[in-house]
């Protein structure tokens, strides 16, 4: 194990005790039989239940499986990070310990990029009818978002479950970006790339950690760190909140001529709501952006890695990355 295997299939996990034993059935004697050198590199995110004790007792008897914990709970897309400039395959798979990405299809994958000649192979989601309609409906309204504001073919259904190779991991490491988002970063990049269509399951286990407050958090992080959008739309309500200013001033100067003026208080709540809501949105936007060059300047860890079953020998990456926490 210590020479470099030709694959490495990263797994992001958080308290997935549940699903462990299931992962582990499908997971072992499917990366034996692809004929090639293979780490299956599980990055623990810093869980609380058992998940890190069965992985650990698991390695035991898998020399192939390499366990990473980070000392806290860090994010997922902080946990790919790890798992990025950890892993040392020639490709790199990355894969949610759920399963409702098929493992299976890394085969796919495999022959997919060497017949195709490309250096990304995107999972993309051919039925997600195992998905509430809420979250399809979410879904599509996010990929539509990042399609215009970061100027590039986004792969719809296309999340974290993909195949890049070793100069996609390298280029990705050395973006000096913070908090980065993948399902973004790595179609920003460019490279040749192909897909494979899979039908999603339902979760073999648990239950997901990933719930609304994150996934709302993600589309804003996406948005912010990709786009100078918000701003640019801040400034279109300071104007239009302008104009209206302008509107009422001119409406009460026609009322005050024409002798028509009656004190009321519906026509000065109006304006001050209108215009107070539009000032505390685009101070809310300008605010986020303040947020992340604060966070930037602080240069904190995005993640710290508290062990590596490796070991440290040919592995000569620190022990964390420095880039800010994820909020």
């Amino acid at each position: 194990m210590r020479d470099h295997p030709e694959l490495s299939v990263v797994v992001p996990m958080y308290d997935e005790e549940e699903v462990l034993p299931i992962f582990f059935e499908r997971m072992h004697p499917l990366l034996d039989g692809l004929g090639i050198t293979y780490e299956l590199l599980v990055v623990d995110d810093g869980s609380r239940d058992k998940t890190a004790e069965l992985l650990l007792a698991a390695a035991e008897d898998w020399p192939q499986l390499r366990v990473v914990r980070l000392l806290r709970n860090s994010g997922h897309q902080a946990a790919q990070s790890a798992g990025f400039r950890r892993a040392r395959g020639q490709y790199v798979v990355t894969i949610d310990a759920d399963l409702q990405d098929p493992p299976e299809v890394i085969a796919e994958f495999l022959q997919a990029v060497n017949e195709q000649d490309v250096d990304v192979v995107y999972g993309v989601r051919s039925d997600r009818s195992s998905d509430s309609w809420a979250k399809r409906t979410s879904a599509r309204l996010y990929y539509r978002l990042m399609c215009r504001l970061v100027g590039k073919d986004i792969p719809f259904d296309a999340a974290d479950f993909r195949l890049v190779t070793r100069r996609v991991v390298d280029a990705v490491n050395a973006l000096p970006d913070d908090g980065r988002v993948f399902r973004l970063v790595i179609p920003w990049l460019g490279f040749p790339s192909a897909e494979v269509r899979y039908v999603r399951a339902e979760r073999a286990a648990g239950t997901t950690k990933y719930n609304f407050s994150k996934m709302l958090r993600l589309a804003f992080d996406s948005v912010t760190a990709f786009s100078a959008a918000p701003l640019r739309l801040a400034t279109w309500l300071g104007l239009l909140g302008g104009a209206m200013s302008g509107l009422f001033v001119v409406g009460a100067l026609v009322i005050k001529l024409t002798g028509r003026s009656i004190p009321g208080w519906t026509s000065t709540v109006l304006a001050v709501s209108v215009i107070g809501a539009i000032q505390l949105l685009c101070l809310g936007l300008l605010g986020e952006y303040v947020a992340r060059l604060f966070q930037s300047s602080q240069r904190r860890p995005q993640f710290l890695v508290g062990y590596d079953s490796l070991g440290d020998h040919g592995h000569q990456e620190p022990l964390h990355h420095k880039a800010p926490s994820d909020r």
